[in-house]
């Protein structure tokens, strides 16, 4: 095996090209930089408009690469799934969208492997943190509602 090169970069879901950061980076490690493009997009085609992390390592001598892709930030997910383009500008006083106790256990679970939490319902109490700093709110509630709902074991049926 060849000594191998990984680049790391933020990329737009579904929505690399060959120009920075990838084109540059990648151009002078002799892989077919539109491939590798190729690739990425194939991978991240769930996170449509999302920043999501992605790793490219290639082998120097035999020009195969492998990409890896990490997992969009909290934020991201929430907005996606409550279906909103952003948080609230305000949250607290204006709330932008509505996220159901499940979407917040179904992006606890995709990010479980990067949390500090122990299991799935920890996580989600990390999810609806978030939800807290960007107004959504979480069943129809203010989401430190709804955490204290899930602090008080209302929603164990999902994590079960």
């Amino acid at each position: 095996m060849g000594d191998k090169k990984s680049i790391s970069a933020l990329v737009t879901g579904g929505e690399a090209n060959a120009g920075p950061p990838l084109g540059p980076a990648l151009g002078p490690m002799g892989v077919n930089v539109l491939q590798v493009v190729n690739t990425i997009n194939e991978k991240t085609k769930d996170f449509p408009g999302m920043k999501v992390p992605v790793k490219v390592e290639v082998d120097s001598e035999t020009k195969k690469f492998t990409v890896e892709v990490g997992i969009p930030p909290t934020a991201a997910l929430v907005a996606k799934e409550a279906g909103i383009p952003k948080g609230s500008g305000t949250p607290g006083k204006d709330y932008t969208g509505d996220l159901s106790m499940a979407a917040a256990a179904k992006i606890a679970k995709m990010k479980l492997d990067g949390s500090y939490a122990k299991d799935v319902k920890g996580a989600t109490k990390e999810v609806i943190g978030s939800c807290v700093s960007m107004g959504v709110k979480v069943e129809g509630k203010p989401a430190k509602e709804a955490y204290a709902d899930l602090k008080a074991g209302k929603h164990d049926d999902l994590f079960k």
